[in-house]
C-alpha cells in the first residue's frame, strides 16, 4: 500500500460518550484539515449509523475558534450510537451502503472512536475494505471511561473520569464526618467487568479523605464478609464510606445488583443499577446504622468541569496520531498508548495496536493490585493511576459558566462529484 493516499475522510463517534471524546475529535479533524491527502473532512452523525444513512456534516466549514473549543467540551458532539454490524458472511447489507457512500464522497480514511465494540466495528469495516478491493484506511481511536481496552496501557477518558470519582469521594468523606452520629455512605460506580472506575476511588484514600472499602467486579462478592467489613470499620470509626462497582458478582456470575433489567444496548449488554440502595438496605437491616445509598452515574463521563488535563492532551494526540498513521500508510489498527516511566517521570507513548486483537476482548485490574481481603486496593494501583489525573482543564468560562463549542453542523452536498 502506498502511503501517498488522496482522498476524504470520515470521523465518527461511538459508544458512551467521555469528558475527552471530543478531544479526540479535535485531533482527527484538525489534522485531516491540515493534510494535503485529505481532500475533505466529514463527521457522521450518530457513529456509523450517521455513515449509512448519508448524514455526514462537513467539518471544514467549522469555525477554527469553535472547533477549539471541544478541547474542554464533555460529551460526542457528533452524536453517537450503539449499533453492532453483522458479520459480512452473515450479512453484508451494511457493509455495502458503507462502501456506495465512502465511494460517493471518494472516502479514503475512516476514523472510528469508541470502545471494545466500537473496534470491532471498526475492524469488520477494515476487514471488508480490504476483501472488495477499495483501498481505505481504517484507524480505531480509544476511547472508554472504563479503561477496560485490551492491548493500551490506559484510554482516554478514564484520567478524567478517575479525577471526578476520587474528588466527589474525598467531598462525600467530608460530608460522612460531620455530625456526632454515625453514617454509612455507599457509592455505586460504573464498571460492568472490569473495577478501574471503581478502584479510582481509592485516590481519595491516598491523600486522606477517602472510602474505607472498595470492591471491583474482579472478586467474587460474598454479602456476609462484606457486611462484616462495614461493621468492623463503623465500630472503628463511627462512620463509613464504602464504593462499589455497580458490577460486582457472586461466585456464581450473578450480578449483585437487584435492578437488573429486561432492557439492553445494542450489543447485548445487561444495563445495572440501584446496586448502592439496594446494599444500604441491607447494611441497614443487619447492623441497624443509617445508611444512605449513592449512584454517581452519567455525571461519571460528563463531567469536563473536573477533566484532567493530562487527560485532555492524551485524547488530543490519540486523534492526531491516528491521522498520522493512516496518512503514512498504516491501516487495520488502533491508536494505542504505552507508558514510559524512565527516570521516574510518566511519559505516554502513543502506539499502534492490531484492531483483531483488541475486538471484543476487555482488560481488567490486575487482581494483584487488589488486597487479599478483596475489599481495597495495593499502591500499584495508586502509582498507575495517579499520573492520569493531574492538571486542570483551560476551559473558556461564560458568565460563570463553561463555554462549550456550538457546532454549525452544516449536512455535506448530496450532489457529490468526484
Amino acid at each position: 500500500m502506498s502511503s501517498q493516499l488522496k482522498g476524504a475522510c470520515i470521523f465518527g463517534q461511538s459508544g458512551g460518550p467521555t469528558a475527552v471524546i471530543n478531544a479526540s475529535m479535535y485531533g482527527v479533524v484538525s489534522a485531516a484539515l491540515a493534510s494535503e491527502n485529505i481532500t475533505h473532512v466529514y463527521g457522521a452523525q450518530y457513529g456509523i449509523k450517521g455513515v449509512l444513512e448519508d448524514k455526514l456534516f462537513d467539518m471544514g466549514a467549522e469555525n477554527a475558534e469553535e472547533l477549539k473549543l471541544l478541547l474542554n467540551t464533555p460529551s460526542s458532539e457528533l452524536g453517537s450510537c450503539r449499533y453492532k454490524i453483522a458479520e459480512p458472511k452473515e450479512d453484508d447489507s451494511d457493509y455495502k451502503r458503507i462502501l456506495e457512500v465512502f465511494k460517493k464522497y471518494d472516502v479514503r480514511y475512516f476514523f472510528y472512536n469508541g470502545g471494545n465494540d466500537s473496534m470491532d466495528t471498526c475492524n469488520k469495516i477494515s476487514r471488508y475494505m480490504s476483501s472488495v478491493g477499495y483501498e481505505c484506511r481504517v484507524i480505531g481511536v480509544p476511547k472508554t471511561i472504563d479503561n477496560d481496552l485490551f492491548g493500551t496501557d490506559h484510554c482516554p477518558g478514564y484520567g478524567s473520569a478517575a479525577k471526578y470519582i476520587a474528588t466527589s469521594c474525598m467531598e462525600l468523606y467530608k460530608d460522612t464526618c460531620v455530625y456526632s452520629t454515625g453514617t454509612v455512605n455507599v457509592v455505586e460506580i460504573m464498571g460492568r467487568h472490569a473495577g478501574w472506575l471503581a478502584a479510582s476511588a481509592a485516590l481519595a484514600s491516598y491523600k486522606g479523605c477517602g472510602p474505607d472499602l472498595v470492591y471491583l467486579p474482579e472478586r467474587d462478592f460474598d454479602m456476609d464478609s462484606f457486611c462484616a467489613d462495614v461493621e468492623r470499620v463503623y465500630k472503628e470509626k463511627g462512620k463509613a464510606l464504602v464504593v462499589v462497582s455497580e458490577g460486582i458478582h457472586y461466585a456464581d456470575g450473578s450480578f449483585v445488583s437487584e435492578a437488573k433489567t429486561s432492557s439492553n444496548d445494542g450489543f447485548g449488554h445487561v444495563q445495572l443499577g440501584g446496586l448502592a440502595v439496594m446494599l444500604a438496605s441491607v447494611l441497614h437491616q443487619r447492623i441497624g446504622v443509617k445508611v444512605r445509598g449513592i449512584e454517581l452515574s452519567l455525571l461519571q463521563r460528563a463531567a469536563a468541569h473536573q477533566a484532567s488535563a493530562t487527560d485532555i492532551a492524551e485524547a488530543e494526540m490519540a486523534g492526531r496520531f491516528a491521522v498520522e498513521s493512516a496518512l503514512s500508510g498504516v491501516s487495520g489498527k488502533m491508536a494505542a498508548f504505552g507508558r514510559d516511566t524512565e527516570g521516574g517521570q510518566y511519559r505516554c507513548v502513543p502506539t499502534l495496536i492490531d484492531l483483531e486483537d483488541v475486538a471484543n476482548r476487555e482488560k481488567t485490574v490486575p487482581t494483584e493490585w487488589i488486597n487479599a481481603e478483596g475489599n481495597f486496593v495495593t499502591e500499584d494501583f495508586i502509582n498507575y493511576a495517579l499520573p492520569l489525573i493531574q492538571g486542570e482543564s483551560d476551559a473558556v468560562y461564560e458568565d460563570g459558566l463553561p463555554r462549550y463549542a456550538k457546532l454549525k453542523k452544516i449536512y455535506a452536498s448530496q450532489e457529490v462529484t468526484v
